[in-house]
């Protein structure tokens, strides 16, 4: 029967109901409070405690909903936790409190109130619910399971699906990721962030037609879709494909004028084109995007001054031959220092470069058509040595833009090589000298730095002497947290049975029963992530983790040694795990490697003129030995911001193509340059170890020439 009239009008005078009818908006849920309540008192009047509670309930949740949708979290809490007091075994009061918690960026605490909702009733929207919240957390394994039971519950959730495939793409297991993905789309047809996704996936696996495709198939469903446009653009670019890179940033900037991320790459492609004033315009409209007081600066904000300084002082010197200047000289050290170091642009009494002067015109394009034959033969040399160069693994996207400024580097390299062991001299920066190891290596430089002008390629040792006394980090995190880096993994088995080595090494001093136990332990260990276990029990002083150093040997001092790189693993539980590889670049380390280089490259030079005038095939090897010898210390050293593996391999291609050799082969499947360079130095350079074993290697899986 219906509640007389007069028992909802003493009720509709409590502060709640007065609250709920300030607020107009929530029509539905007004008429269903005002009952509510009423109806609750009586129930109780009638001894029907659990039904009144269950109305309580009710009410408290609908009026927590009004505090939630006016913001008012603070409120809805108190409400719920109100309601959570009277009946505590109701799962949606969990949940709802968990949505609220996780909006102010409480998630532990919301991950234990939908933890609590799941004891309380299984369902895929609650694991669905915490799956989303350890995903913020970025725990992705953990997530991932949670996905997975959502799923197993109720199989047809595309959303789930995504966020699945997403949790193993921010793992690094792309090939997982772009499976489950694809299992999104089947579920959902008209799905744009899946085949976004999908797109992108393919593009870090370094399958530019396959994630062409897909961004294409994202767009064909919304042509404005920002985000896919932005991350096409980006593949473009490092595809080397400019000229369409720089419609997708129009074309973002068209639906969004204030993406800063289009911004900063329409920018750069323009730059890298050669159009510097339509570059440098869009570069200052980055500048002025300052970050608001509390908000952390972009990416693109970070590095947008430096590159613009970067740019003018690129245009100022374009009717300037490229032997004639040099960044490395010319810009001021603070510069480089906080450029390579990507710091927020805070340098004291920096001047300036010069504003654009009308009087140099921005570079002209040509088609290829229009270039002479003898210049078509040659960028179609350089292009196929560039491709050589292409590594065939996981997460390389091939780039047709660095393959030829490094083919061209090689042809360039290959000419200045020659010129020395003939004349002894060539014009270098503007002078004509005797070419030296670093003036070859800066053939090479250059052509990176042409490739790419986004990022710093610097000589370590011309940043301030202050800097470099300090050191420069060259790192590679292999695993860190759940990540793992896939473009690494075919090197974890050598570098682990490196470690495994190194600890029997420096358990040697033990008696021979412990030596054993450490042996026996180190068989039980077949991944990385499980070595940490095992030597907190070995040796307690290892506590979180540990280093290990590689040392060097001299050819120059035989018996003297160089700090190499160094491997390091540290972490408490898995998921917590850092494995890395890095070399630090300090002053007194850079001036014993140079000394090292020099006498090598001394000696090429003398065996390359003899070369020239023998035909001995031993000549050859001997040549080919000192290239191989200038690299492994060039490699070890890391004496570049950026890019030492490409000018690295480069030199090697084009010093052999100077003694009458050729590379014709590519690097072997699964392998990487910087990586190889890594583990043979990790591998093959114990004290005993001899230096041919690092040639053999390279010169049969490597150079292949």
């Amino acid at each position: 029967d219906p509640l007389p009239s007069a028992l909802l009008t003493i009720f509709h005078g409590t502060p709640y109901i007065q609250k709920l009818h300030s607020y107009g908006s929530r029509d539905i849920e007004a008429p269903a409070l005002v009952l509510i309540q009423p109806i609750a008192y009586v129930l109780i009047g009638n001894g029907l405690y659990e039904e009144a509670i269950h109305h309580f309930s009710t009410m408290l949740q609908l009026i927590s909903i009004i505090f939630q949708d006016i913001k008012n979290a603070e409120l809805a809490l108190f409400e719920l936790n109100r309601v959570i007091n009277l009946a505590p075994d109701h799962p949606e009061v969990f949940e709802q409190r968990a949505e609220i918690l996780s909006s102010l960026g409480r998630i532990s605490e919301a991950l234990t109130d939908i933890t609590k909702a799941i004891q309380l009733k299984h369902s895929a929207q609650l694991y669905r619910h915490r799956g989303i919240l350890y995903f913020i957390s970025e725990d992705y394994a953990t997530a991932n399971e949670d996905f997975q039971n959502s799923l197993e519950l109720n199989k047809n959730q595309p959303t789930v699906m995504l966020y699945k495939g997403l949790s193993f793409f921010h793992r690094g297991l792309l090939k997982e990721a772009i499976e489950i993905f694809k299992e999104a789309v089947k579920q959902k047809s008209d799905f744009i962030d899946a085949y976004k996704s999908l797109g992108q996936a393919y593009r870090e696996l370094g399958n530019f037609e396959a994630a062409a495709e897909n961004f294409q198939k994202a767009l064909m469903l919304n042509q404005n879709h920002v985000q896919t446009i932005q991350l096409k653009g980006n593949m473009f670019y490092h595809h080397g494909s400019l000229d369409e890179a720089l419609k997708n940033f129009k074309r973002c900037l068209q639906i969004e004028p204030y993406n800063e991320v289009c911004q900063y790459m329409k920018g750069l492609s323009h730059v890298a084109m050669g159009q510097f004033y339509e570059g440098i315009k869009a570069q200052t409209k980055v500048m002025l995007n300052d970050p608001l007081p509390g908000q952390t600066a972009s990416a693109e904000y970070l590095k947008v001054k430096y590159f613009r300084e970067y740019s003018r002082y690129l245009h100022a010197h374009l009717d300037i031959p490229v032997v004639e200047y040099n960044i490395d000289a010319d810009l001021p050290g603070k510069f480089k220092d906080h450029w390579v170091k990507n710091l927020p642009f805070l340098i004291e009494d920096y001047e300036e470069q010069p504003g654009l002067q009308p009087n140099i015109k921005d570079v002209q394009l040509h088609k290829f058509e229009n270039y002479k034959s003898s210049v078509q033969e040659m960028i179609c040399v350089a292009n196929h040595l560039g491709s050589l160069m292409q590594y065939e693994t996981v997460g390389f996207l091939p780039n047709k833009r660095m393959h030829r400024a490094m083919g061209l580097a090689v042809l360039e390299v290959m000419q200045a090589v020659q010129r020395t062991w003939v004349n002894s001299k060539v014009r270098m920066n503007g002078k004509t000298k005797l070419m030296q190891w670093r003036d070859m290596f800066d053939i090479a430089v250059k052509w990176r730095r042409i490739a790419d002008p986004d990022q710093p390629v610097l000589w370590l040792d011309q940043i301030p002497a202050q800097s470099l006394r300090r050191g420069f980090n060259n790192h590679i995190n292999l695993i860190r947290g759940q990540f793992i880096n896939m473009r690494y993994t075919e090197y974890f088995d050598n570098i682990l049975h490196f470690i495994k080595d190194r600890i029997l090494v420096y358990h040697s001093a033990n008696d021979h029963k412990e030596l054993l136990e450490v042996r026996e332990a180190l068989e039980q260990v077949h991944k990385v992530e499980d070595l940490l276990p095992i030597m907190k029990q070995l040796n307690s002083k290892t506590r979180d983790g540990f280093t290990i150093h590689t040392k060097v040997p001299s050819l120059k001092n035989p018996g003297k040694e160089y700090d190499g790189f160094t491997v390091t693993l540290t972490g408490n539980r898995i998921g917590n795990l850092l494995f890395s590889v890095e070399t630090q670049t300090a002053e007194a380390r850079t001036q014993l490697y140079h000394t090292e280089i020099d006498a090598l490259y001394k000696d090429l030079t003398m065996k390359g003129k003899t070369h020239l005038l023998s035909a001995e095939p031993r000549e050859t090897d001997v040549i080919c030995n000192l290239i191989l010898s200038v690299l492994y210390y060039f490699c070890n050293l890391m004496p570049l911001s950026r890019g030492s593996s490409m000018v690295a391999y480069s030199i090697i291609m084009g010093a052999l193509m100077a003694s009458g050799q050729e590379v014709s082969g590519k690097i072997p499947k699964g392998k990487v340059c910087s990586s190889y360079m890594y583990c043979f130095c990790i591998l093959h350079l114990c004290p005993k170890c001899s230096l041919r074993i690092f040639y053999i290697a390279k010169v049969a899986s490597l150079v292949l020439y």
